[in-house]
Formats: C-alpha cells, sequence, structure tokens
C-alpha cells in the first residue's frame, strides 16, 4: 500500500508539467475532449492521466509510435507534423508529410508508420531519427464496398511491406511496387506483423493463420480463430499474439511457439490494441476508466479517468 500511495503521489506532482516528458511514463493517450495528448504516467495498475504535451499547435489527432520516442501530430489546420519525443519537450522533425491523413499505423517496433489517404499509403521508414519517405502507394478503391478507412493496415519494421485489406482480400503490398493476395479474407478479417521482421498474423472468421516469413515463403500454421475479433497485435518480443474482442470483453494471448491461448477478462470493449512500451492500450482516453493490457504480466488494468472541473 504504502509504495502504491508514493507511486500516486509522485505522479501527481508531474500532473502540471505541461510540455515535459519525463519518467516514469506508460505511454500516451489522446484526449478528445481537450484535444490533447496526455502522459500516462506511473507503472501497471498504479498510474494516472497526466497534463497535456504542449506541441504549440492546436490539435485535432495524435498518434505516438511503440516506443514512445515519436508522434504523428494532426494539426487543428488539417497539417500532418511528425514530432520526436525527448526527455525534455516534443522536437519537431521537417518532413513533407500528405495532408487530409485520416489513419497513421506504426510497425510493430515504431520504426516505420503508415499514413493512409483516401486512396493512397505514404509509408515512412527510419523512425525516430532519420526519418524519410519509403514510398507513395496508390490503393485500388472498389467503390462499392463503400469503406472510407482500411479494415486491416499494417507495415513492417523495416518499412518495407503493407497488409492492407478494405473488407475483402488481405493483400501484401511492396513499396518497390510489388503486391499479390495473402487471403481471400472476409470482412472482419485482421492482420499484423510481427517486430523485427516479416513474420504476421492474420485472424479470419474461424481461423488463425500465424506466417514464418510471409513475403518469401510464407510457411503457414493454422490454429482455432476467435469469435468477434476487433484488433490483433504481437507483444514485443514476438512471443505472444494477443487477440481482442469488444464483444467478448476478452483479449485472448496465445503463445507464438506453441498456440496455447488464455483468454484475458476485461471490464471494457477492447475495440483496439495499441503497443506502447511495456503495456498495450485497451481503449480510448474519456469519462471511464483507460484500460492497459500489461503484457510483462498477462493481465489487464485500469487507469482512472481524468479529473474534470
Amino acid at each position: 500500500m504504502k509504495i502504491l500511495i508514493s507511486v500516486c503521489f509522485a505522479a501527481c506532482s508531474l500532473y502540471g508539467q505541461a510540455g515535459k516528458l519525463g519518467a516514469p511514463a506508460l505511454g500516451f493517450a489522446f484526449d478528445q475532449s481537450a484535444h490533447a495528448l496526455r502522459r500516462i504516467q506511473g507503472i501497471p495498475g498504479a498510474s494516472l492521466v497526466g497534463a497535456p504535451v504542449d506541441f504549440g499547435m492546436a490539435v485535432s489527432a495524435a498518434y505516438v509510435s511503440p516506443r514512445l520516442d515519436s508522434a504523428f501530430v494532426l494539426a487543428e489546420d488539417g497539417r500532418m507534423h511528425l514530432f520526436g519525443l525527448t526527455a525534455d519537450a516534443p522536437a519537431e522533425r521537417t518532413m513533407d508529410l500528405p495532408g487530409s491523413v485520416q489513419r497513421v499505423v506504426f510497425s510493430p517496433s515504431g520504426s516505420a508508420a503508415a499514413l493512409f489517404s483516401a486512396g493512397s499509403l505514404q509509408v515512412i521508414k527510419g523512425l525516430p531519427d532519420a526519418p524519410a519517405v519509403a514510398a507513395n502507394i496508390r490503393l485500388r478503391v472498389n467503390p462499392r464496398q463503400g469503406r472510407a478507412l482500411p479494415e486491416t493496415l499494417a507495415v513492417s519494421d523495416d518499412g518495407a511491406y503493407v497488409l492492407y485489406s478494405t473488407g475483402g482480400p488481405i493483400e501484401m503490398i511492396g513499396v518497390a511496387g510489388d503486391s499479390r493476395q495473402v487471403l481471400a479474407a472476409g470482412s472482419g478479417s485482421l492482420a499484423a506483423f510481427a517486430p523485427g521482421g516479416h513474420d504476421a498474423a492474420i485472424v479470419d472468421g474461424e481461423k488463425l493463420i500465424l506466417f514464418q516469413n510471409i513475403a518469401g515463403a510464407a510457411t503457414e500454421r493454422r490454429f482455432a480463430g476467435i469469435a468477434s475479433p476487433s484488433a490483433l497485435a504481437f507483444s514485443g518480443d514476438a512471443q505472444k499474439l494477443f487477440v481482442a474482442s469488444a464483444t467478448a470483453r476478452a483479449v485472448t494471448s496465445i503463445q507464438v511457439a506453441s498456440g496455447d491461448r488464455s483468454a484475458l477478462a476485461c471490464d471494457c470493449a477492447p475495440a483496439a490494441l495499441v503497443p506502447m512500451g511495456s503495456v498495450i492500450r485497451l481503449t480510448e482516453l474519456g469519462n471511464e476508466p483507460l484500460w492497459l493490457l500489461d503484457t510483462a504480466a498477462d493481465r489487464v488494468v485500469f487507469v482512472p479517468a481524468p479529473v474534470t472541473n
């Protein structure tokens, strides 16, 4: 109890330091009501929502890398900016980024990112210190599907490949211009790359497929699927695969080597799996507690909702 109280007091002492990025930290969450990115301070099970990060502009969205060292920030004027997250304050990186970005997805380790705009993708590699545009990709759009955002979007750590779907077949797109259909999947299918290479996972209906080198030989192992999956992500060491289900209000933890699995119940409807440091964020920041998956202990914890005046 004394440890818990000490951690909470430490977090509270940092609450008013807007713009400062000092430790300890679990990650970040975007506060839609305040139009601000807030720091999650503390340790799993004993953390608080901190003060807004000061980017020097009005912000409408922010996307932070899994290693918490960079962020794509969408200004209220519609322009996208890239910031390095240093110990003192955010430092902007000068890049020619597309406008009207609707979605940003980082690679598993955060060294690459895919920025989706209507009908196109920009792939950035070399994050956080040497960001460069790896490719600008025009996407084939089926107007009958009527989807504004991709149902599946994942990018490999080297920025060489993207897994993409708008509710139909999952396609693997190479930044060199090559592409091929990976799976004739239907609506609700999800895909994710593993950290550090081209291993990947796809969950589609009643099946879960683990691929070794999906960009090459694409050796497959098939397992039973997860009912109503809402998100998919690997652990940072690639030893586990996590599948969230908002309908089941649970996250399934799967051992990649054996396929053994266990269900982790959550007093929430986990709609996302957003890696951030040692935890994975399951929900968005709002008036309810923020829910996190502690990957080291395979447990679900919460962060109290920020106090509003």
